[in-house]
């Protein structure tokens, strides 16, 4: 008879059996989709590639969760990126280090990942029952004695079997839920020039997201137009800032933010002296890309045909606060079930952050996107789930 059980067969629900196996305890690992679900979602995270970890130290780690850090301190310090790289490399996984410090299976496939968790559950005590569990279920095997371990994910990736049981059952359990949300999800838009630059990229641009007059986000790096809004790693994270349902909100983007006002004032003159007889809209090649010179030059209110030389000194810092503070209006978020993460989860104040136990219902803990927490992209979330996990499982072990 097992002394734990484990629901949720995705990233922390895997790491926790097998955690809790490893001490000598036989598990029962509680997956709706029965074995053959077991990580579907992790399968398809980081695009297929699975970003696993960011290589970084535990303060770092911390220093990009968004919602909730100080909850876990404990569990990262006590299992941080460098346990995880070890974890992997061990179960026969080669590792690589990209940009940003991202850490991938050197074959870019997240079903590595995958099968080398599996492999390693089929190698220990561990017996994979496929149901639905619910509360009733948990108050039944907290009644036989059994440490209960909830890893079921939030509502991101609805097909993989992400639809908010966990949310259900801490809810019945007694457990304040926190109203679950997007977070990492692209952003929408109303602006008509959105489609027209549909698959048009900035790199290197600096952007604000503002809400009722305040910069929620700033951050430097690469977004990119699509046909509803905007996407890309900056509008991911900015994302993350943004209140469930709110409106109103605005992006500020720094086209060139390598450069002073001053300076691209500068710039703009030598440009327009050295083609003064053009007309605009055939007059920002140097400046702008291909795609976004017809949106420009419509935003200033210059005459498309308006001769270079004719251009008065309002109408060029019209231009310039154009390129230093290109506005997109934004209405909201894509869909959960397009997001990355979820936003929400069991309320960490109900939670003890040193065991993950719950301070409602003894016996039971929580790992992974179940609890309110989330992070920026990079691989600091799933970090999250294998750090939670391990936590719980140890502490599950010494109840036990």
């Amino acid at each position: 008879m097992s002394s734990t059980v484990v629901i949720g067969g995705g990233a922390s629900g895997l790491m926790a059996a097998i955690a809790v196996a490893e001490s000598g305890a036989a598990v029962t690992l509680v997956e709706r989709g029965g074995a053959d679900n077991l990580g579907h979602k992790l399968r398809l995270t980081g695009k297929g590639r699975c970003n696993l970890t960011n290589d970084c130290s535990p303060d770092d780690v911390l220093r990009n969760v968004v919602t909730n850090a100080k909850f876990l301190h404990s569990a990262v310090r006590r299992f941080p990126p460098s346990d995880a790289i070890a974890f992997f490399r061990a179960l026969g996984v080669p590792l690589k280090t990209e940009r940003g410090n991202r850490v991938f299976p050197q074959s870019d496939r997240a079903g590595d990942v995958v099968d080398a968790l599996t492999r390693r559950v089929a190698q220990l005590p561990i017996e994979v029952v496929k149901r639905r569990a619910d509360a009733a279920y948990v108050r039944e095997q907290l009644t036989l004695q059994r440490t209960v371990i909830l890893c079921t994910g939030g509502l991101s990736y609805p097909k993989t079997g992400s639809d908010g049981d966990g949310f259900r059952i801490a809810g019945e359990l007694g457990h304040r839920v926190i109203a679950a949300s997007p977070s990492l999800v692209p952003l929408t838009s109303d602006d008509g020039f959105c489609p027209e630059l549909q698959g048009f990229a900035l790199r290197n641009v600096r952007v604000a997201l503002i809400l009722g007059g305040k910069r929620i986000f700033e951050d430097f790096g690469e977004m990119q137009f699509t046909h509803f809004g905007v996407t890309g790693p900056l509008i991911l994270s900015a994302s993350a800032h943004l209140p469930a349902n709110s409106s109103g909100a605005t992006l500020a983007i720094d086209l060139k933010p390598a450069i002073s006002e001053s300076e691209l004032d500068a710039r703009l003159l030598r440009d327009f002296e050295k083609y003064r007889n053009r007309e605009f809209r055939n007059a920002l090649t140097d400046l702008a890309g291909r795609s976004m010179i017809p949106v420009l030059v419509r935003l200033s209110g210059i005459a498309p045909e308006t001769r270079v030389n004719a251009i008065t000194k309002q109408q060029r810092r019209t231009l310039l606060e154009l390129f230093k503070r290109f506005t997109v209006n934004i209405s909201g978020t894509r869909p959960i079930d397009e997001a990355v993460i979820t936003r929400g989860g069991v309320d960490v104040r109900e939670v003890n952050s040193a065991t993950l136990e719950s301070k409602l219902v003894p016996g039971l803990y929580f790992a992974g996107e179940v609890l309110d927490v989330d992070a920026y992209t990079g691989g600091f979330n799933l970090q999250i789930a294998w750090s939670t996990a391990k936590l719980a499982a140890a502490s599950a072990s010494a109840r036990r």
